[in-house]
């Protein structure tokens, strides 16, 4: 890819937000030498969002375990044997005391996961309590319970519902490895929904289940050719669970991972990109190269549904050290520098 020349010695990114991204562009931003990719990737950060700024969000398994879905990477799935402790329906009450440990820890953002493929009409009355509790906390509220109908959409909407998680995954034709029992026009609907009933879209996929570069380069394409960019794309790394069909999955390249994550930031720069899933096994260095490439999102707390996360001491600790600060609540993306402005933004006039 030819990118403008800004001065006589580095390559400058000028970029619009568009959903007319081709795959081609998309490959070739893959391909890029790995140190100007981590360039341009900086240089549209600190275009549309807020320099050494993340997003803070924690994520609580409200219903966990005897999911009916086969997809391969899930310790939750009824179908394989992981040891998993199947756990009904939290009360709201439970639920509500874990958001006020989590808004006192410094997140802004509460998220509640459920192992449903679609929920029954009694139980998301109680998630729809659980959402106008949360929400009269101060906080931002999320929900992930698998497929949702319109109507399903419109009453989480209007119980303060402000996110809707529900990931691709991974590319159409990969997809069919890792998952039989919904299709990925399932999932397209569901987010259609969602858009619908005017929540935010929380959307990414997984990256290390096998897949080759070509499917994070297609599922980064559909993301970002979307008619709208999702708010929030949670870059996922496998989490590799004993029992599960993606257990002896070779480990990915983590400068593979990094390439995801600041492909994405390129491709959408007005959304949060999350540094997700698979924390627990990186080190602060590869962190830090994740929120150098523009991921400005992670989940807090020791535990992501499931599987570990670094404790809030750890991510603490990270935080000073790079001198990063949490977001706060309702924290918007830059509405983006004019045509020409400098994307070293934020920084001391001295370094500039």
């Amino acid at each position: 890819m030819a990118w403008p020349t800004y001065g006589p010695d580095f390559k400058e990114v000028y970029v619009t937000v568009r959903n007319d991204w081709t795959l081609v562009e998309v490959q070739q931003l893959f391909a890029l030498p790995f140190m100007d990719l981590m360039f341009q990737a900086q240089s549209v950060h600190r275009r549309y969002q807020e320099p050494n700024s993340v997003q803070i969000s924690t994520l609580l398994s409200i219903k966990t375990g005897a999911c009916p879905e086969d997809c391969a990477y899930c310790p939750q799935s009824v179908r394989f044997d992981t040891g998993l402790e199947a756990q009904e329906l939290l009360e709201v009450d439970a639920v509500i005391a874990r958001a006020l440990a989590a808004k006192e820890s410094g997140a802004t953002r509460f998220c509640m996961g459920a192992a449903y493929r679609s929920p029954k009409p009694k139980d998301l009355r109680k998630v729809l309590a659980m959402i106008r509790e949360v929400k009269s906390l101060g906080m931002e509220t999320c929900a992930t319970l698998g497929m949702v109908t319109p109507e399903q959409a419109q009453e989480l909407k209007a119980a303060g519902l402000d996110y809707y998680n529900h990931n691709l995954d991974t590319s159409p034709q990969y997809y069919q490895k890792i998952i039989s029992t919904r299709t990925y026009q399932d999932r397209l609907d569901t987010l259609q929904a969602v858009r619908d009933a005017g929540m935010n879209v929380c959307c990414g996929g997984i990256v290390g289940m096998g897949e080759e570069a070509q499917d994070r380069a297609e599922l980064l394409h559909i993301l970002a050719t979307l008619p709208a960019h999702p708010e929030s794309v949670p870059i996922n790394r496998l989490v590799r669970v004993a029992g599960t069909p993606l257990a002896d999955s070779a480990p990915l390249d983590p400068f593979d991972f990094v390439r995801t994550i600041a492909v994405a930031r390129i491709l959408m720069p007005r959304c949060h990109v999350r540094l997700s899933a698979g924390r627990s096994d990186m080190n602060d260095e590869l962190q830090a190269l994740c929120f150098l490439a523009g991921a400005n999102s992670i989940f807090y707390g020791e535990k992501l549904l499931t599987t570990g996360n670094p404790d809030t001491a750890q991510d603490q600790s990270l935080f000073r050290r790079l001198k990063i600060s949490a977001e706060g609540a309702g924290g918007e993306p830059r509405a983006g520098l004019p045509m020409g402005g400098n994307p070293r933004a934020g920084l001391p006039a001295a370094a500039v």
